[in-house]
């Protein structure tokens, strides 16, 4: 076994001390990089109340044709303290020659979503194709996302969620800030 790792490339253009370029297919998502900070609120019939998170997201990429997810979220009080963590994902978002979006995002609770939508301008719009379970995981047969740029500072963010026998219907609500 070698006692070193070989040296690659970070990304065709670059050392690991430099940005990736960006891939030309990126363009139609490019207002989405960085990291995105927020709170919001949630909702479902099958909670007994409905409640105050804070949020963070971030879309990265290294120079091909797709993104880096991840966000994560707590729970917080009335004061914005927190109480504890809530739901964290990561996952890929795969931009298409014309603007649609192969994504992939997974969750530790046991939950994988195929999503397909599209991005453009400002607006980013994401249905399940496919949710995959593990055999303990919560049920849940769909989802919807959009993330809308708004006076060219605020990320919104929408997810509608179809679990446990309820229609699809809306979840969570939050407005993000561009961190740093």
């Amino acid at each position: 076994m070698p006692d070193h790792v070989p040296s690659y490339p970070y990304s065709e253009a670059t050392s690991p001390d430099q940005a990736p370029r960006t891939h030309e297919l990126l363009k139609p998502a490019l207002w989405l990089l960085g990291t995105w900070r927020g709170r919001g609120r949630g909702t479902y019939p099958t909670l007994a109340e409905d409640f105050t998170y804070a949020q963070e997201v971030t879309f990265s990429h290294d120079g091909r044709p797709f993104l880096r997810y991840e966000a994560r979220s707590w729970l917080i009080d009335g004061q914005d303290g927190p109480l504890r963590p809530a739901a964290r994902e990561s996952g890929w978002w795969r931009v298409q020659p014309d603007g649609r979006v192969e994504a992939l995002i997974t969750q530790p609770t046991g939950i994988t979503e195929i999503m397909v939508g599209s991005v453009g301008e400002g607006l980013a719009e994401l249905a399940s194709h496919t949710v995959a379970l593990t055999p303990t995981a919560k049920d849940v047969t769909a989802t919807r996302r959009r993330y809308t740029l708004t006076e060219g500072a605020t990320l919104d963010f929408v997810h509608d969620l179809a679990a446990v026998g309820q229609p699809l219907q809306h979840h969570l609500g939050a407005q993000l800030n561009r961190a740093g």
